[in-house]
């Protein structure tokens, strides 16, 4: 059975560190960069961010729809992309936000996660808003497979706050359902002695937490499952600062896979190497 991807989390944040860079080509980005907005222009961007990413951080995060707007031709330039990744080491995480039940949720686990897969990755974003326990047959799969499912639970985006700060019957917020229900699979599915699980959730670094049910940082909320991991975009262009992780996240800092696009994308391709470094030393000084 293959490592767990909790397991290779953690190795990958002790050689590593927590930043992730995402690699988000904009047409505008492309445009920026002096590209095409063309496949051709989409490979020179991607592989261009792989490259710099490459020894610096030990965690790629492509986002799905910027290459798939480009069709077969883009979806060639994401496989491609991912394979290299891999074989550098990296960890993929690919950004698909993909949600649906029985059959066609399967399909999509066949698709970015399964052993045939056309797109190797380590972990995938997906939507729990067709209910949670719709997808407990891809956590086992993914947990047999070594694989991470990334579970969208506070988001930065205004839109998404009604909804997840929405209260159950039993009184929880669904953002604080979600949390604890990866918290229970989790459990389930760790081996005795790992540190993280393979499941996490996504909460944005600008958020207040409490108003998502999921209470202030020094309270047992983000303690209750310290095996979940969390990917947490915001920082950068957003406007979460890296140096505060600790302060953001409380107890929950080790466990954060922190998130950055713009702010280093938007460096251009000949300073992308000095704006992941400079991150890089930003996300250290938080734990000093």
């Amino acid at each position: 059975m293959p490592s767990s991807f909790g397991v290779r989390l953690g190795q990958t944040f002790e050689k590593h560190g927590q930043l992730c860079v995402g690699i988000d080509p904009h047409a505008n980005l492309l445009e920026d960069w002096g590209l095409n907005d063309s496949p051709e222009g989409l490979r020179q961007f991607a592989f261009t961010a792989l490259n710099a990413a490459i020894g610096r951080v030990g965690i790629i995060k492509p986002q799905v729809s910027f290459f798939e707007r480009h069709g077969s031709a883009g979806f060639k330039v994401l496989e491609d992309l991912c394979v290299a990744a891999q074989n550098a080491g990296l960890l993929v995480i690919l950004d698909a936000k993909r949600g649906d039940i029985g059959s066609t949720m399967q399909a999509y686990f066949d698709a970015w996660l399964g052993k045939a897969a056309p797109f190797f990755s380590d972990a995938l974003t997906v939507s729990p808003y067709l209910g949670f326990d719709s997808m407990l047959d891809i956590y086992s799969q993914a947990a047999e497979r070594g694989k991470g499912i990334i579970v969208l639970c506070a988001t930065s985006n205004p839109e998404g706050a009604a909804l997840q700060q929405a209260v159950m019957a039993d009184g929880q917020t669904i953002a604080a359902n979600i949390w604890q229900s990866l918290g229970k699979v989790n459990e389930v599915t760790q081996t005795p002695g790992e540190h993280l699980g393979s499941f996490g959730a996504v909460i944005g670094a600008t958020l207040r937490l409490k108003q998502f049910g999921l209470g202030s940082l020094d309270t047992t909320a983000l303690k209750h499952a310290a095996n979940t991991f969390i990917l947490a975009p915001g920082f950068g262009a957003q406007g979460a600062r890296l140096g505060m992780l600790d302060k953001l996240f409380g107890t929950a800092a080790p466990t954060v896979i922190a998130s950055v696009s713009r702010s280093v994308l938007g460096a251009g391709p000949m300073a992308i190497d000095e704006a992941i470094d400079a991150h890089v030393a930003e996300l250290s000084d938080s734990f000093e």
